[in-house]
């Protein structure tokens, strides 16, 4: 059964009201949040060589990161990885690559959630006393939930699935204001980190011993969980098909945010272990770089708190960017026939998909409720985080690659750098040595991931499969191909959302392009029926 992924003409669209500034932002708030929570972790299982786990990890963000931002200037539409899965390698691979970055972006929710209200309870004892987030109750077989912690926790997503309903411009104006004021914090701290108090002769102490103790699988489980602070490039293809002037907005933002990240995450670790020894960051996994700040001498009084507010704020935008994530990426796969066509829906009044908003954003609810369970909620759903991203970053690489096969004819206003020309079906294509190397590295991260994540190598496994199960049952159900795809008319889809963006240079290009290709297979033709009758007399 054929089915077509063209809208009715009255459908309720969404609204693109993301500038330069907020396209920024969406993703640096979540990449640049990312340090709050991985800072800890990282540290606590890397040790002294927590610069070079980040490092590792910041290298293949690199690449995915060259890699999201040609598909995504080239294909402005909501879905992300999803959407470039589904046009590389069909529906199937299309689903997979969507539940995998769909387990990443609910987790996000959980995780940045748990991670913020956690820097809010810096501010406990000052108040009661003591740290009631720290406060542990037993419930049957569970001795360690602390339950204030967990009450926090859900009031943060409610009030960001309320903000996320009211629309892209008022979530996307959070970002901008406390992205900003973030960046400005995260920069103050590690130069005057660098200036004030960091001791060279305790990072290289600490480096030694960890050269000589700390056992291969612990690095490895450090570099794995390192990838949580550069999964957040997502976040701007999602928002691709809200973001103004895309083709254009997208590489410079991108690019940017790349090395900013980069930067900052080996930049923190390094000044931290210069600060501070490896088991004072173990013992504060949940805030971690106002520990830093408090350490600086003379601004420590004032830095320690005023980084605590930061850190909490950041980290709310960031689960933030994971609630507009999620949305966003099965709104597209609702509109792709790849799950239920009820959440196709936009909210009349705010155009923003209010059903997968209230949906997915109670789905990570439930995904902290259960972490707190667990005798560590940060490392329970770090391990989860990691495995989602690495899967659905193997699966962007290959799509890149079948792209640049499949599809030449669409305009790159950014092309991924270090190519080699190859002809194929008569075509010159730039096949992409870097996404082979990306590809490999993300590979070693999922590796990582399965061999030292217990919690990981499980439960993303689970959900992973359980996503294909319903995938195959609806579609049965519904008489669409299992394995195979169903028809797009992927040429019209591109003018389309060319039009939409307004990129009408890069459109004139496109359709110059297949204009070309007509005029091309029709000569073919032409040649081949005069050689036939040719051989026929």
């Amino acid at each position: 059964m054929a089915a077509s992924n063209a809208q009715p003409a009255d459908k309720i669209a969404l609204r693109r009201d993301v500038t330069v500034w907020g396209s920024y932002t969406w993703g640096y708030a979540d990449v640049g949040a990312d340090i709050y929570a991985a800072l800890g972790l990282v540290i606590a299982a890397s040790q002294g060589l927590a610069p070079a786990a980040f490092a590792l990890a910041g290298l293949i963000y690199i690449m995915i990161g060259f890699g999201y931002t040609e598909l995504a200037s080239t294909y402005p539409v909501a879905g992300g990885g999803q959407y470039f899965a589904l046009r590389g390698l069909g529906d199937f691979w299309g689903f997979v690559a969507g539940a995998a970055l769909l387990l990443d972006y609910t987790i996000d929710i959980a995780l940045f959630a748990v991670a913020s209200a956690g820097y809010i309870n810096f501010f406990m004892p000052l108040i009661f006393g003591v740290n009631i987030g720290q406060i542990a109750i037993a419930l049957g077989p569970f001795h360690t939930i602390k339950i204030f912690w967990l009450i926090e926790t859900m009031v943060l997503i409610v009030f960001l699935m309320w903000v996320n309903i009211r629309g892209v411009r008022h979530s996307s104006r959070l970002n901008e204001i406390l992205g900003a004021m973030d960046l400005i914090l995260e920069t103050t701290v590690v130069l005057l980190g660098f200036l004030l108090a960091w001791k060279p002769d305790l990072l290289l102490s600490q480096w030694t011993q960890a050269l000589h103790t700390l056992p291969v699988n612990r690095f490895m489980y450090g570099s794995s969980l390192a990838i949580i602070s550069f999964v957040g490039l997502e976040s701007i293809s999602q928002a691709a098909q809200e973001t103004r002037r895309p083709a254009t907005i997208i590489p410079r933002t991108s690019i940017a945010l790349i090395f900013t990240v980069f930067i900052f995450a080996v930049g923190f670790s390094t000044v931290g272990l210069g600060i501070l020894p490896w088991q004072h960051f173990a013992q504060n996994i949940s805030d971690p770089v106002a520990e830093i700040a408090k350490s600086i001498p003379f601004l420590g009084f004032i830095a320690g708190p005023f980084t605590a507010v930061l850190g909490a704020t950041i980290l709310l935008i960031s689960a933030n960017t994971g609630v507009m994530g999620a949305s966003r990426l099965t709104f597209s796969m609702s509109q792709l026939h790849l799950v239920t066509g009820w959440l196709d829906k936009v909210h009349p009044r705010f155009h923003t998909p209010v059903r997968t908003i209230v949906v997915f954003s109670l789905m990570g609810a439930v995904e902290a409720l259960l972490a707190f369970l667990t005798p560590s909620v940060m490392d329970t759903l770090g391990n989860m985080y990691a495995f989602g991203a690495s899967l659905g970053y193997m699966i962007v690489f290959v799509s890149l690659i079948a792209l640049r096969f499949r599809d030449p004819y669409s305009p790159r206003p950014y092309m991924m750098p270090v190519n080699v020309k190859i002809k194929s079906h008569g075509n010159i294509v730039n096949f992409p040595i870097l996404g082979i190397l990306g590809f490999i590295g993300v590979s070693f991260i999922l590796f990582e991931v399965i061999f030292t994540h217990q919690i990981g190598r499980i439960a993303g496994p689970t959900w992973v499969i359980l996503c294909v199960v319903y995938y195959l049952l609806w579609r049965h159900r519904n008489r669409l191909p299992l394995f195979k795809s169903i028809k797009h008319d992927w040429e019209q889809e591109q003018i389309d959302v060319l039009t939409s963006a307004e990129e009408y240079d890069l459109l004139e290009t496109y359709k110059d392009a297949l204009a070309q290709r007509d005029k091309k297979v029709k000569s073919d033709i032409s040649k081949a029926s005069a050689a036939d009758k040719i051989h026929d007399k």
